[in-house]
């Protein structure tokens, strides 16, 4: 990403002035929005070691895939995030919640990942502890398929013929 390229999590900064020096550990997140803002961007300019290391040590860090989240951040199309509500989290807490949603694209599927997430302060570091995530619907980016159309993947076949086929 471009030194002076606006920063991903959509604060107006530029990223080298927002994001960047915390993904890259130069600097801890000052607040638990800011360490949101920061997984964001990390998922959009692909610092997956930054995602992983900025979640609590404990049963739930053993259960990240970073496989998929990984393939996550590497197949998406991201456009935006929109912090919806802060709860504590300022320099001065030492617990706090972020909701937010996160826009993006998969697999030409848009979907808007709505999430309240919570922050806990260790040793000076804001860390994501757990998120409930708020169901969403998924919303398709292009035209639908029809059964009987040319299936897109350019074999020349009827897309049920193809792509489509259901075992």
């Amino acid at each position: 990403m471009e030194k002076m390229s606006e920063c991903p999590c959509g604060s107006g900064k530029t990223y080298s002035a927002c994001c960047e020096p915390i993904i890259k550990g130069i600097k801890n997140a000052p607040t638990a929005e800011s360490l949101m803002r920061a997984r964001y961007s990390a998922y959009v300019v692909h610092e997956i070691d930054f995602i992983i290391n900025t979640c609590k040590e404990g049963e739930g860090r053993g259960d990240i895939d970073r496989k998929a989240t990984e393939d996550w951040s590497n197949k998406s199309i991201w456009h935006g995030l929109k912090i919806l509500r802060t709860e504590n989290g300022t320099e001065n807490d030492s617990e706090g919640v972020v909701e937010f949603e996160a826009a993006y694209t998969l697999h030409g599927m848009r979907d808007n990942h709505h999430e309240t997430a919570s922050f806990q302060k260790i040793n000076g570091a804001w860390l994501y502890t757990t998120g409930n995530l708020k169901t969403t619907t998924v919303r398709r980016e292009g035209k639908k398929i029809g059964r009987n159309d040319p299936c897109p993947c350019g074999s020349g076949k009827k897309y049920k013929q193809c792509c489509g086929k259901t075992a």
